[in-house]
């Protein structure tokens, strides 16, 4: 087997030089296939507030040259035991919604078709469907852990189905989601009615707020999700929002009251050896950051996603 071809030397070039792959990493066209296919989605036509989303792939890249080979929290070093790539972005309409969706799932699955795991950096959270109807198609309908401020199973906005609002309810209906093991984590804030939440209960979502991983801990919650999910195959969904506007200012809705970026990572790291299919961090819009906080953190989500699916290879 070809050893895989890592990152870039930082000895032996600067890390602000060269072009800006994830972690230096080398391009999807430089490699005969890869493990791991870190991909960018630069829409945001979805969201509902602020814009800019579309510039987080290439924000999160620029953050991410800082990343080292070696995760000495797992204990692994993801580039030597499997090969990554960055696969560049998935260009879709910014200006029709439904075609985009339709771009994003077909792009997905060529790039999944041969084995190959995405960690998806986006783009705001509407692109988190189409990369779960790939998913299925490989692996039927998986258990979804999704860390967000919102729930996101909202029904639509202004007459449209599909927006960042909308993504897990539309899941739900499509039947690409195993509904004995959904969970939200990190939810807060103010909803529109007591009703959203009954809603989300009755599509089979559990829900650990903000507020429980401060008062339960992080050990006790990644037990209580790893019962949740079992075996299954699994997607995690990641918006950058789940973390505090302290931690997280650069995203399009901030909710008061999120997880630390320790707090999000930790529970990630608990996840090791669970049956890992993909992964997305979205909703990163750099344009309301500061000094590189929020893409400086997605860079380490995606780095840690990239981690556990090198666990799954080694075992």
């Amino acid at each position: 087997m070809t050893e895989p071809r890592g990152p870039v030397d930082s000895s032996r070039v600067p890390r602000f030089a060269g072009p800006a792959t994830f972690a230096r990493l080398p391009r999807l066209d430089e490699v005969d296939r890869a493990d791991v296919a870190v991909v960018g989605v630069p829409f945001d036509t979805g969201v509902s507030y602020r814009p800019g989303a579309r510039f987080g792939p290439s924000a999160v890249r620029e953050a991410s040259r800082l990343l080292r080979p070696y995760h000495p929290g797992l204990d692994v070093s993801p580039f030597a035991t499997q090969q990554v790539a960055d696969a560049g972005d998935i260009a879709c309409n910014p200006f029709n919604i439904n075609e985009a969706v339709e771009t994003i799932e077909e792009a997905a699955s060529t790039l999944a078709a041969d084995g190959t795991r995405l960690v998806t950096i986006g783009g705001d959270h509407t692109i988190a469907l189409p990369l779960l109807r790939a998913a299925a198609r490989i692996h039927g309908p998986v258990a979804l852990l999704h860390f967000d401020a919102h729930l996101d199973t909202w029904d639509t906005y202004f007459g449209a189905e599909y927006t960042h609002g909308t993504p897990f309810r539309r899941a739900v209906e499509e039947g690409i989601l195993d509904t004995e093991a959904l969970s939200h984590v990190g939810t807060r804030g103010p909803l529109y009615a007591k009703k959203d939440l009954e809603d989300d209960r009755r599509m089979g979502f559990g829900v650990v707020t903000s507020a429980d991983v401060m008062r339960r801990g992080v050990d006790e919650v990644v037990d209580a999700l790893r019962q949740r999910i079992g075996e299954r195959p699994l997607y995690v969904s990641i918006d950058i929002d789940v973390l505090d506007p302290a931690h997280a200012p650069g995203t399009g809705t901030p909710e008061a009251g999120g997880l630390t970026s320790r707090e999000l990572l930790e529970i990630l790291r608990g996840l090791a050896g669970a049956n890992l299919v993909g992964a997305d961090v979205v909703e990163v819009a750099p344009a309301y950051d500061h000094a590189e906080i929020t893409s400086v953190a997605a860079s380490h989500v995606a780095y840690d996603l990239v981690s556990l699916l090198a666990l799954n290879e080694k075992s």
